[in-house]
This record gives C-alpha cells, sequence and structure tokens, in this order.
C-alpha cells in the first residue's frame, strides 16, 4: 500500500505550526487540510485527552460560530497522536491565508471563562474528560510561542 500524504512529513524536524496537509477536490470545490501543530512530535510529550476533548468542544464552537467561515468548516478536530488538530476548510487557502482566523480561534480558547459547550452528559460522549484549565494552558502556549511570531518555515511542511 502507498503512504499516505501525512506519513510522508518527516516527523523528526517538524516543528508546531500551520500547515497546508492537503488539498482536494469535490467536485468544482477545493477542500483544504490544515495541520495545526500544537507540539513538537516525538520531543515533547503529546496532550493528554482531556485537554484535546476541551480544546476540540471550544474550538469547534468558535469555528461553527464565526461570522465569516461558518459556512466553509468542514471539520474541526484532534489528531490521533495528541500532538495537534486538523481543521478543514471549503476553499483553497495558504496558511498565511488563515493565520488571522487561527490566531482569534487560539485567542479564544486561551481565554475562555465558563462551563465548556457541549461539556454535559446529554450533549457528549464522554463529558467527564475535560480539563479547562490545561486546556486553555495549551492553548496560550501555542498561541503565545508560536502564532504570535510565526515565521515562514513554520508554515509550509519541512523537506
Amino acid at each position: 500500500m502507498e503512504k499516505i500524504a501525512s506519513f510522508t512529513v518527516n516527523h523528526l524536524t517538524l516543528l508546531p505550526g500551520v500547515y497546508v496537509s492537503r488539498k482536494d477536490r469535490v467536485g468544482e470545490e477545493v477542500i483544504t487540510t490544515f495541520d495545526l501543530r500544537m507540539t513538537r512530535p516525538n520531543f515533547e510529550p503529546v496532550m493528554n485527552t482531556a485537554e484535546v476533548h476541551t480544546l476540540e468542544h471550544l474550538g469547534a464552537t468558535f469555528m461553527r460560530n464565526h461570522k465569516e467561515y461558518k459556512e466553509k468548516v468542514i471539520y474541526f478536530g484532534p489528531m490521533g497522536c495528541r500532538t495537534g488538530f486538523y481543521l478543514v476548510l471549503a476553499g483553497d487557502y495558504t496558511s498565511k491565508d488563515i493565520m488571522p482566523l487561527v490566531k482569534a480561534m487560539f485567542s479564544f480558547m486561551k481565554d475562555f471563562e465558563g462551563e465548556v459547550p457541549g461539556a454535559a452528559a446529554r450533549d457528549c460522549g464522554n463529558y467527564l474528560d475535560m480539563n479547562l484549565n490545561m486546556a486553555k494552558y495549551v492553548a496560550k502556549r501555542y498561541y503565545d510561542e508560536v502564532l504570535c511570531n510565526i515565521t515562514d518555515d513554520r508554515l509550509v511542511y519541512p523537506q
């Protein structure tokens, strides 16, 4: 079997950033998948499921309510390796195109106060596995250390 594209990225040199993972065509529409890489794979500890789950709820809520992008959001959710998230948008975008959106989402998550949206038994299949404090911590770390000072090498996958 052929390796899928994301398995051809060298995860030993991949740094936290915002990368175009792939572009697909569905009819006439381009679908862009972004790799929002929050931790350095195989060098830093991965995020725990509780903070990943909390960030998923917060990020999905933010994206599905965003004035400009809510109709373009196809998916926001975690990577199985727990080093980041995938954001899938309808449209042909570059990483630079969505930097204001990603910064706004992580600003929302790092500063979030109150009840996590959907964190109730009626709304979620594992509502007890949440950690808002750690979610805010990792969101702030990514926002401060990566998004606020992002360089071009953190916007394109390393070769």
